[in-house]
């Protein structure tokens, strides 16, 4: 790792520390977590006071052929029906450091036309 992926690393880590300070699961609103990769998505419904994840959706059980905006959405649509289903309505988001903008806002955008409310 170059010097420069170490310092953006560190700024990343960072700043899911300080988000993390604030955002806090509960089993009636449980935190809403994505993890983005350069090919994957993935996101996952955590109660924290008891460390469980009550839902989880990835872009393994989507169309293979999606990417980018496309898959976020997919299983944005994915985990808001798994959510539904489980009577959770309300979350509370946690983007882990990515900027709010392109898959991570699609995602959003997606499990709120599909009944998140956060």
């Amino acid at each position: 790792m170059t010097n420069i992926q170490q310092a953006l690393t560190k700024r990343r880590d960072r700043r899911i520390r300080t988000i993390r300070a604030v955002v806090h699961g509960t089993a009636t609103r449980p935190r809403l977590s994505v993890e983005r990769t350069a090919l994957h998505f993935r996101a996952q419904l955590i109660d924290d006071t008891q460390g469980k994840t009550l839902a989880s959706a990835s872009d393994a059980v989507v169309d293979a052929k999606l990417r980018g905006v496309e898959q976020a959405k997919a299983v944005g649509k994915l985990l808001a029906e798994k959510a539904v289903a489980a009577s959770i309505t309300s979350v509370v988001f946690d983007r882990r450091g990515y900027t709010y903008h392109g898959r991570v806002a699609a995602f959003a955008d997606a499990a709120r036309a599909h009944g998140l409310q956060f």
